[in-house]
């Protein structure tokens, strides 16, 4: 039997990326704490019935902001706009859009090559600057980001997603440094293979160690919750990648990974 997850005071949060796979789940567990919510994404057909869905589960305000983290003049309101929907000052932000670029189509395509980064890094970059500007007043607040374990070392099957991961990962541990002392939580998730509309058909999906993206956002629940700094999810990941981390270069320039 699942365990209804137990409410606590209100929080005014924004969901970017609303209708990927992963923050689907994390919507609903966020709005079955009570908390409100302002999710955003590039296609407001898409996130009408998000939130119609999203209103039903929990006991908060669901309010719908079609947002392009891309678009610098978007980034620098959205946080003016999100809490005017709210009526109230925001507490934190969760960060779940991405891409996963064909490995093959990005050598051979530099413009697939910049949409990856600038997609996995750059835009993502650009909301977490003006969350910390909006957030660092605010002691208890949190900035949270979907990072990836493939930002840990680049493997010749992913590193241009991997290199996007590897400067989001730095940067948040730069805005984790910064913001500390003021009391603001920065969570960096590192979640590996989930099985989500981005990771359909692939063969890494159907790996033993794929995971679903339910188990995923209730990972990331607990940890904005613990005000974690970094996340591996599932939790396997964490000695994984410390292992991969180890292999000297002379040995690893040799594996096929």
């Amino acid at each position: 039997m699942s365990r209804t997850p137990k409410r606590d005071a209100p929080r005014n949060v924004i969901l970017v990326g609303a209708t990927s796979g992963i923050a689907r789940p994390l919507g609903r567990r966020l709005v079955a704490r009570g908390w409100n919510l302002v999710v955003t994404g590039r296609d407001a057909a898409r996130l009408a019935p998000l939130a119609d869905d999203l209103r039903v589960r929990g006991s908060g305000t669901v309010a719908t902001l079609v947002f392009d983290p891309s678009d610098g003049a978007a980034v620098a309101g959205l946080f003016g706009a999100a809490a005017a929907l709210l009526g109230a000052p925001l507490d934190g932000i969760i960060i779940c859009h991405g891409t996963l670029p064909d490995e093959s189509g990005a050598l051979l395509d530099v413009g697939q090559t910049r949409d990856a980064i600038d997609t996995g890094f750059t835009s993502a970059a650009m909301v977490l600057a003006a969350a910390a500007r909006a957030l660092e007043d605010r002691p208890g607040a949190f900035l949270a980001a979907i990072s990836s374990v493939a930002g840990d070392r680049g493997r010749q099957s992913n590193y241009t997603y991997g290199a996007a991961k590897a400067g989001l990962t730095a940067y948040l541990s730069g805005l984790r440094n910064r913001l500390h002392p003021r009391g603001v939580a920065v969570i960096t998730v590192k979640p590996g293979i989930v099985r989500t509309p981005m990771t359909e058909g692939l063969a890494a999906a159907r790996s033993p160690l794929a995971t679903d993206a339910d188990t995923v956002a209730r990972d990331i629940e607990r940890a904005i919750l613990r005000r974690q700094d970094v996340l591996y999810t599932p939790w396997f990941w964490w000695p994984v990648m410390t292992v991969i981390g180890a292999i000297p270069e002379a040995i690893f320039k040799r594996l096929k990974l």
